[in-house]
């Protein structure tokens, strides 16, 4: 791209030296820096891209955006300083890719808990219904059956324009994104245009990042505020009407607002709720009239979350019929919920539940069908929000067995971790065990026929932080050779 163009987007700036013509590429990691490319300096929590200005520049860089003095020499790379380069990345990666959400329907869905689910069943029915469509969150970017690996829910900015750039180019109509707090408040998602934003639940969760639940809230609502006020676009807004902060929301948009929910009333509601082992069924009454809905998904959290689904792809211009068919052929979302399928006398959940109220929800939901004990394993990471440990215990302590561990203990002692969380716990039947490894294995030792057991915390995750290292884990693959060394080896199915 033409460098005089493409930093023209920066409003103030100070520009040192020569431009070149074009400028070949955008990074911010020197280590992916191209010839001629241009290098954004940015301040993170833990490294500063200032530092690494040489290395860019020795792989061939070209131009630097930073905002301080950098030592380089002018004659053979130019500087630009501007103010704040987390600011200047969403602006600069938003025209090098030539704004790609423009070509799209951009929908993004924010909340504590739901939004992979959410995101999930959308990404299925569209791809269902012949849709092109991209998908990226938690779990990682899905493009055309392809799912590539990502850092965070929300990627930086230009890994985000990046991302929608990549689905616009392989004809996709349709991406869904998750938003996370975090990425909002960080400007992530500078120069994605979204047409739907959709919202699941507030809850307790990041209060060591935003400090309170009214700065949490705040935090979600930029994604409803950041819609604009350009009426001859076609634009929804998407909210719970069983959480009171949809309310707060409301105030920060000026678009329709379509309402989903299950105890109020709502433009979509589940009603006649019934809940089985295998799956659930409701009538879902909808401004087309009431259709009878199936599905496989367990637990009444699921309804809600495939009312948020239908209600954006309602806003998206789909048929509720169409909508309803593709809702019975969904499958549980990898990591949530997601019962391990074999022939044991046992029953096995993989969960994400890492806050108080996805704990609850996760145990409520397969409670009436526990037929001995239910067993519950919970961690949560090192150096990360402090406050809810307890809670989290106190909420898992509905379960008759509790195994508390932790997720990524990071730099944090084992010790720390769990003498905050056992604070919590409402019963004495339960076990400390720092390494998840040990955590996984003893709950399968004291397992018994038709108990359930729910590893709750990582969830499609296969990996443990431990320090700053990442190791390879997988709750279910331990989970499941454990169970066979103690229920035979003729009990696995798939």
């Amino acid at each position: 791209m033409e460098a005089k163009r493409l930093i023209s987007v920066l409003p103030i700036k100070q520009v040192i030296g020569e431009l070149p013509l074009e400028v070949t590429d955008l990074a911010v990691d020197s280590r992916s820096v191209s010839a001629g490319g241009m290098f954004v300096c940015i301040e993170g929590h833990t490294v500063d891209g200032h530092d690494y200005v040489q290395k860019a520049v020795d792989s061939g860089a070209r131009v630097i955006v930073a905002s301080k003095p950098v030592d380089v020499d002018p004659d053979k790379v130019a500087v630009i300083l501007v103010e704040d380069t987390s600011r200047a990345i969403g602006l600069l990666a938003a025209c090098h890719y030539n704004y790609p959400s423009k070509e799209m329907t951009l929908i993004g869905v924010t909340g504590t808990n739901g939004k992979t689910t959410v995101s999930g069943i959308i990404q299925s029915i569209l791809q269902a219904a012949g849709e092109s469509s991209a998908m990226t969150g938690t779990i990682g970017f899905e493009l055309n059956g392809t799912l590539y690996e990502t850092e965070n829910t929300t990627g930086d900015a230009l890994t985000t324009q990046s991302m929608i750039a990549q689905a616009a180019n392989e004809g996709c109509s349709t991406m869904t994104l998750e938003v996370s707090s975090h990425g909002l408040i960080e400007g992530r998602l500078a120069g994605a245009e979204f047409d739907i934003a959709i919202f699941t639940n507030l809850t307790h969760d990041h209060l060591d990042f935003h400090g309170t639940m009214e700065n949490y809230g705040n935090a979600k609502a930029l994604l409803f505020s950041q819609l604009g006020q350009d009426f001859s676009k076609r634009k929804f807004v998407v909210v719970n009407a069983d959480d009171a902060w949809s309310e707060k929301l409301l105030d920060k948009t000026s678009y329709p607002v379509l309402t989903y929910g299950i105890l109020n009333d709502a433009a979509f509601r589940g009603t006649n709720i019934n809940l089985t082992a295998e799956g659930t069924s409701f009538t879902l009454s909808s401004p087309e009239g009431d259709y009878d809905v199936e599905m496989n998904l367990i637990g009444e959290f699921n309804v809600s979350n495939a009312l948020a689904a239908t209600a954006a792809l309602y806003a998206k211009g789909m048929m509720i019929d169409d909508i309803v068919k593709h809702l019975g052929e969904i499958t549980a979302i990898k990591g949530r919920m997601e019962k391990v399928e074999t022939n044991l006398p046992l029953t096995i959940y993989i969960d994400y539940a890492h806050s108080p109220d996805a704990i609850e929800k996760a145990i409520t939901s397969v409670l009436p069908y526990k037929k001995n004990k239910l067993i519950f394993v919970i961690g949560t990471g090192g150096n990360r929000d402090r406050v809810k440990r307890p809670i989290m215990a106190e909420k898992a302590s509905i379960a008759d067995y509790v195994v508390l561990t932790t997720d990524d203990p990071r730099n944090e002692a084992y010790e720390t971790i769990l003498a905050e969380l056992a604070v919590g716990m409402k019963h004495d039947n339960y076990a400390c065990i720092g390494d998840r490894v040990e955590a996984v294995r003893h709950a399968i030792s004291v397992a018994e026929p038709d108990d359930i057991v729910i590893f709750a915390g990582k969830g499609h995750e296969d990996y443990q932080i431990i320090g700053s290292v990442k190791y390879p884990h997988s709750d279910a693959e331990i989970a499941l050779s454990e169970a066979l060394k103690k229920f035979g080896t003729g009990a696995l199915e798939k």
